[in-house]
């Protein structure tokens, strides 16, 4: 017994509604081939486009008008894009010119949203052919209108999110103004060297693989480099956290990290990762190991307040004091030697508090606007699954 629903079908593409058919990439484009531009150092005014984006200009085009390109070769092979005007594209792409009965942004949004990397092959160097991309199956509305309604619903989507990752940037970018115009020492502010208001150790060394979802907390060098914000708190973040699992009497006390506990990383790929940091939040002492290539630092007072050194250690002034004292080439590495040579400008500590809370409120905005950003893209995925199949029909 079949479970399709009454006026759908089941295609090579999936399940489609009855009167919406499945043509080949081929049936529908007037040319798909790959770009011929290889010169893309010379100076002009035509952008030249590759797999990666724009990669050079020249002073002459190779082709004009609305086209879709798809990288060939190399990471991004399988990566969409629009292109318009007079431009360029190198050999490594693939451009799709359409034929004027189909809808153009439909047959794009398909593109992106059918798991190219399905048809690409080869370990090495990935892969996608001509010949592949004209095989693909599309499944189409019968009118040009209801594929152009698709389309324009998932573009008022995107521009929808568009919007609010540009409202986030904004919102970032003041946030960063302030913290700096925040953070710039006044006359009663104390200069400190960290080394006098801290203490450093070093973390307890433990590989990827050695973590699971079972044992203690750990905090790997590469969960500061990734982190998106400067403080964990262990307790709200406690399943994302990895674990260890290892009796803590094999752990120094210095390695355990405590609330208010500073973590730095000893070795990056670049100089302005040597400043990356996390302000750990752990008033309730769940244990949490501090792990490979860390630096524990700890207050030896209460010169600090705990909200405040999630700002404190942002300032260009130390994060070029940071880059001052990185030694190495492929990768930098910064001392617990060299660390405690760091200053800071400290501020009466009822000015710690009143700046951690304006610089706080900021964060929090822009959390939220972060939630609601990853709801509305949930959101368009969820309609491009619906509209690019005939689940959800909008004529």
């Amino acid at each position: 017994m079949s479970n399709i629903a009454k006026g759908y079908k089941q295609t090579e593409v999936g399940v489609i509604p009855e009167d919406w058919e499945v043509k080949s990439l081929n049936t529908i484009s007037s040319s798909v081939a790959s770009g011929k531009s290889k010169n893309k150092s010379e100076a002009g005014i035509f952008t030249v486009f590759g797999s990666t984006g724009i990669i050079g200009f020249n002073s002459s085009y190779d082709y004009e008008g609305q086209k879709i390109l798809v990288a060939r070769v190399g990471a991004n092979a399988g990566t969409t894009n629009i292109v318009d005007g007079k431009y360029c594209v190198s050999d490594n792409t693939l451009i799709v010119d359409l034929k004027k009965d189909t809808d153009f942004l439909f047959v794009f949004y398909f593109l992106k949203h059918s798991h190219l990397n399905n048809i690409i092959f080869g370990s090495g160097q990935p892969l996608i052919t001509g010949s592949q991309l004209k095989d693909l199956n599309i499944p189409l509305p019968p009118t040009k209108a209801e594929q152009t309604a698709i389309a324009e619903a998932l573009s008022d989507a995107n521009a929808l999110i568009s919007r609010l990752e540009k409202l986030i940037a904004k919102k970032r970018n003041i946030k960063q103004g302030a913290m700096q115009e925040l953070l710039k020492p006044k006359d009663n502010w104390a200069m400190k060297k960290l080394g006098d208001i801290l203490t450093f150790s070093g973390g307890y060394s433990a590989s990827r693989e050695q973590l699971s979802n079972e044992g203690f907390c750990y905090l790997h060098y590469g969960d500061i480099h990734g982190a998106k914000k400067t403080f964990i708190n262990v307790k709200n973040e406690y399943t994302e956290i990895p674990k260890l699992n290892i009796s803590l009497k094999n752990i120094s006390p210095k390695s355990l990290l405590n609330d208010g506990d500073i973590v730095f990383v000893d070795a990056s790929e670049d100089d302005e990762g040597t400043s990356r940091h996390l302000i750990v939040k752990n008033p309730d002492g769940i244990p949490y190991i501090s792990g490979l290539h860390t630096i524990v630092a700890k207050s030896t007072g209460d010169s600090l307040d705990n909200d405040f050194k999630r700002y404190c250690f942002q300032t260009k002034v130390v994060k070029s004091q940071f880059k001052f004292y990185a030694v190495g080439t492929k990768v930098s590495g910064i001392s617990k030697t060299n660390i405690a040579k760091i200053e800071i400008a400290i501020p009466p500590k009822s000015e710690q508090t009143r700046i951690a809370a304006i610089i706080s409120d900021m964060d929090a905005e822009i959390e939220v606007l972060e939630q609601k950003l990853n709801k509305y893209r949930q959101i368009k995925q969820g309609m491009m699954q619906d509209l690019l199949t005939g689940k959800t029909r909008l004529v």
